[in-house]
């Protein structure tokens, strides 16, 4: 009986819930370019499939008329998250910072987030939800870090303050 109980605690702490799995069939049509162009700026992001199935967010940054970022933004339906506390993303970045951002609730206007670090080779990224920190417009706002029972939204951002081309795959995003 403690043989059993023991698995299902490992199989319970070891389960993953794919939110996207990027393959060459995959349908973007809830995930948006949002670049400075809302606020002046002359950013552009794309977003697309490649011929290996893997999404590719790239673009070039500019800093002209106060702009500097690009993102992606997936917008999905709710997810429950109350089971999980990390997000891992595998993917293959160019080896310049990136945000990885979460809504709890799309109404809102700002985002948890956080940034990490790529190494130009294929990797898997750890986030811990309970790290990331709410922010809007650059400004870390005076509330909790992330204790949320949903995502509503999640965004891929490129900030970085100097003018860049830059070029982020992503193969897989999950919750542990």
């Amino acid at each position: 009986m403690k043989a059993l109980a023991l698995l299902l605690l490992i199989i319970t702490t070891m389960a993953t819930t794919t939110i996207f799995d990027f393959t060459k069939d995959s349908d973007l049509s809830n995930w948006r370019i949002v670049d400075d162009v809302v606020m002046g700026g002359r950013s552009n992001g794309y977003f697309s499939i490649n011929e290996d199935g893997h999404a590719i967010f790239r673009g070039k940054i500019s800093l002209e008329n106060n702009g500097g970022f690009s993102s992606v933004r997936y917008d999905t339906k709710a997810i429950n998250v109350t089971n999980y506390t990390k997000v891992c993303i595998r993917l293959k970045g160019d080896g310049k910072p990136y945000q990885f951002r979460v809504k709890a609730d799309s109404r809102k206007r700002y985002s948890y987030i956080t940034s990490f670090e790529t190494s130009g080779t294929w990797e898997t990224i750890t986030i811990d939800l309970k790290d990331l920190y709410p922010a809007f417009r650059g400004r870390t706002l005076d509330y909790p870090n992330f204790d949320k029972d949903t995502i509503d939204e999640l965004a891929f951002l490129i900030g970085n303050k100097k003018e860049e081309a830059f070029e982020l795959l992503i193969d897989k995003i999950e919750l542990q």
